[in-house]
């Protein structure tokens, strides 16, 4: 496991006023975010005899020095393209002269429109699909993953899955909740009340949105749910053939599949981290997978990791590691 100075990744060191794991967080809420990038609008099929496709924005550098590889940004729970993380995300990758992708999960912001149904933590065929369907031009030079939060544990399940035979040349993940029933738990704790009500009304807007795709009683229990937990139980796990809530979590969970994982892989976590406890990051062991390279600092909370650079410090390690291993 390469130490942060062979990777060239300095420290994180948070700075005024965003001291605490809990204002590291919620930095993104509190400060206007940047003008968001233009882009251009694809479409990609899910081909699994469902009619959904999938909304994108790809971001194309007006100019690069040398030919790069495709960079696919995938938000986490509640979130689509517009998330908080995703614009200065994909403009810091379009500098470098990298085409970014940011995909819209199933049934998630514009692919609400075209979707029956939603993503989920197992629906991790979505991103096979979207990967398959990419020209040659955007993935002769490689593929990256990027995922924030539950986007990450998505795709490190997808490349656990895949093998070899994928145009994938690295994953980078930020804040991946990669033990579910942790972080469940976690959520569930009273200090923790304010995000979760949060996310689970975004949550249920989302699919309520969807209108006749369920059941008048699939609504109602999506409605009447007063967690995640209850609604992972009485609406996710019986939707998608889960016996219930502690078996979808046990074969959806990111934590089984990493020693699967055979390509560069960075994985991000504070371990501060209010709402994914970092358990399950300092319990694995990491020298059983040389591709797993864990980067654990002390301070950051969930995707925030803001210090003295405008750019989120995440962004900067990530470079850096693309780099160290001919994946940018």
């Amino acid at each position: 496991m390469p130490a942060l100075d062979t990777l060239g990744i300095s420290p994180f060191r948070p700075r005024s006023p965003w001291w605490g794991p809990d204002l590291q967080t919620l930095r993104n809420f509190l400060v206007a975010p940047p003008a968001d990038l233009p882009g251009e609008r694809v479409w990609f099929d899910t081909n699994d005899g469902t009619g959904d496709r999938m909304a994108a924005l790809v971001n194309r550098p007006l100019y690069a020095a040398k030919q790069r590889s495709t960079v696919i940004l995938i938000h986490g729970l509640s979130g689509s393209e517009n998330s908080l993380y995703m614009a200065p995300s994909a403009r810091h990758f379009l500098d470098a002269g990298h085409t970014v992708i940011r995909l819209n999960l199933r049934g998630a912001g514009p692919s609400r429109n075209t979707c029956h149904d939603h993503y989920h933590a197992g629906r991790s065929e979505d991103l096979r699909h979207v990967i398959d369907a990419l020209p040659d031009n955007m993935t002769s030079h490689g593929v990256v993953l990027v995922g924030f939060s539950l986007g990450g544990s998505l795709a490190i399940k997808y490349l656990a899955e895949s093998g070899p035979h994928q145009p994938v040349a690295a994953l980078v993940s930020v804040s991946a909740p990669i033990d579910l029933t942790d972080t469940c738990l976690n959520m569930l704790r009273r200090r923790n009340s304010i995000y979760h009500q949060r996310l689970l009304s975004d949550f249920k807007r989302e699919r309520i949105t969807l209108g006749d795709a369920y059941t008048p009683e699939e609504t109602a229990v999506i409605e009447a749910a007063r967690n995640f937990l209850e609604l992972d139980d009485r609406f996710f796990a019986p939707r998608f053939g889960y016996a219930n809530v502690w078996d979808y979590y046990a074969r959806c969970t990111a934590e089984q599949f990493l020693d699967d994982i055979r390509v560069p892989t960075l994985m991000i976590h504070a371990l501060d981290d209010p709402i994914v406890p970092a358990t399950a990051y300092q319990s694995y062991r990491w020298h059983n997978n040389m591709h797993l390279h864990p980067l654990l600092p002390e301070n950051g909370g969930h995707v925030g990791f803001h210090g003295a650079d405008p750019t989120p410090w995440y962004l900067h390690s990530m470079s850096r590691f693309l780099a160290k291993f001919g994946a940018d």
